[in-house]
Parts: structure tokens; sequence; C-alpha cells
């Protein structure tokens, strides 16, 4: 494997989850793969499970990590070819991306949408130019439409705790303050729609996915008659893909609660954190038995473990 963009770079998902269940269990027994080998992680924006997760993975496969916070420690860069680079940026991608190749031998990057230009931001520019300029393999720490070590956490988590052999999945909408990217409901939307499961996306009218991102899955309005016979609901809040990045009025009441999950199979809840309590979801939910969240983080290791580990037999 040299890239990690998406559930597309990969050629069986279940082989790959089942991998890192395998690391899970003997997570030190490949240490020989990453012996001299470096891992640069390359931060835009912020980040907790999937910087310390990543950086533990490389550290079971016996590499060295080097992490950069480029919006902090770095210099501003310039994605624009042919521009007089006489403002703000000061460094342009094709350098930068370049001189970090050459300090590594795989870079994970990233980057956020700035919710403004639906199309810069599913164009993937920040992303794609440091594919194109490192010249070393790369995997995504999250993109502007994607987040797929998530999203095969997320898969690695329902396979691990799965109580049948095609469990019914549903995505279901929450508020916030704020709006939020679409790239763990899109990556999400699209690993469960290659998995074998009953997969659901449930959301008010006017949060309508990409379709690019939900082929196979049923989508409804309801959120209750989405819950019912539920056995694993992933909460996630995302912003309008169109009018693009934008919050639309009410919809409160599609806060999680222990009385929605009384038509659901015991449907254990699923978020990929960090979460805004009473908000997104009830203290009642995640301080109770339904929740697997702390569970499901703990599984960003095993899948970073095992794409990182598919790369370095690949170099």
């Amino acid at each position: 494997m040299k890239l990690f963009t998406s559930v597309h770079d990969v050629t069986d998902i279940n082989a790959l989850a089942a991998e890192a269940l395998q690391l899970k269990q003997n997570p030190y027994a490949q240490q020989h793969l990453g012996k001299n080998k470096t891992l640069g992680l390359v931060f835009l924006n912020p980040s907790l499970r999937t910087r310390m997760s990543t950086q533990k993975a490389a550290l079971n496969l016996g590499m060295n990590v080097m992490v950069l916070n480029m919006d902090k420690e770095g210099w501003a860069l310039e994605l624009q070819d042919g521009v007089v680079m006489n403002g703000s940026t000061v460094e342009h991608i094709r350098e930068a991306a370049a001189v970090l190749g050459q300090y590594v031998d795989i870079i994970g990057v990233r980057s956020f949408p700035g919710l403004k230009n639906r199309d810069e931001d599913y164009n993937e520019e920040i992303f794609n130019k440091f594919v194109k300029y490192c010249g070393v393999p790369v995997v995504s720490l999250e993109s502007a439409t994607r987040h797929p070590l998530q999203s095969l956490a997320d898969l690695v988590t329902i396979t691990e705790l799965k109580t049948k052999a095609r469990p019914k999945v549903v995505l279901t909408w929450a508020p916030h303050i704020k709006p939020l990217p679409q790239a763990v409901p899109n990556s999400f939307a699209e690993w469960m729609c290659k998995a074998d499961v009953d997969f659901t996306i449930a959301h008010p009218k006017g949060y309508e996915l990409s379709t690019d991102f939900t082929d196979g899955a049923t989508i409804t309005h309801n959120q209750d008659e989405a819950l019912a016979d539920a056995d694993f609901i992933y909460v996630k809040n995302w912003s309008a893909f169109e009018p693009y990045g934008k919050i639309l009025p009410g919809n409160e009441d599609w806060m999680l609660t222990n009385e929605k999950l009384k038509v659901t199979n015991h449907a254990k809840v699923m978020h990929c954190l960090p979460v805004r309590r009473n908000l997104e979801l009830s203290d009642e939910i995640l301080d109770g038995p339904s929740s697997i969240v702390v569970h499901e983080a703990g599984n960003r290791v095993w899948a970073a473990q095992a794409v990182l580990k598919q790369m370095l037999e690949s170099l």
C-alpha cells in the first residue's frame, strides 16, 4: 500500500479489519518492519486521537516518529502555482512536501476544509499536493472530505463487537453549535456501504450527503424509524452539503437519548470524539452501558497500525 486516503485504496476491507484485530492481540510482533524507518506526521489542524494513536501504532511497529504542527510551527504555505509570493505565504507546498519526503519514509497529513467553497474543499488541494510532491507513501490523518483511519477503526469496532453476521448500523445526525465538516460521515458512509452490514443514514431534511459516498445506504429523515432494531448507532453532526457548510434552523430534538434507544436491539453507541455533551449526545448515554466511544477510540491504534504495516511492507 502506497496511499491510504479512502476505502478505495483497500482491496479487502474485511481482511484489513481482521489484521488490525490480530495486531491488537500481538502489538509488537512486526517491529522488524519499522526498524530504522521514520513516520512524519504533519498537522494543519488540532488532533488528539489521530496524533496519539498513529504515533503509538508507529512505535509498536518499531518506527521513529516526527511530528510537525504546521499551523503553529511551520511556515505559511502557498498552494497556487505561478504566483508572486509577496503576501503572507512564506513557503510553497512544492518545496515543503518535497523536503519532508527527504526526511521520512511515510508521511501522514491532516487538513480540514474551509467550509466556504465546496469545489475547493472537495478538490482536496492540500492533501493531493502533498501526495504529488513528497515522493513517499502518504496516509490521510483526515482531509476535507474523508477520515479513513477513523472509519477503519469504526469497522474494526463493529467487527469485534457484533453479535450477528450482518448487524444493522445507523449513522444519525446530531445537533451542534457550529458548522462541522462532512469528512467523518462521508467516510463512515462509504466504508459501511462496502461492509457486510445493513446500513441506514438518518438526518433532517437539508443535510443530505453527497451521493458519491452514500450509494447503497438506506436514507431517511425519520430518526425513530431508522433506530428501530439497530445494533450499532453512529452519532455525528455535519453541516449541509447544499447550501454548503451551513447549519439549518431547528432539529434540536435529534440528540440521542436513552428513551430513543428503547426501539433498538440494545444498540451500542459510537462517536468519533470529541463530543459536546448534552448537545450531540446526552450524559446518560455517554456514561452508561450503551456507549462504546472509548473502546472505539482505543481501536484507532490498531487501525493505524494495520495501515502502516502494509505501507512498510511495500517499501
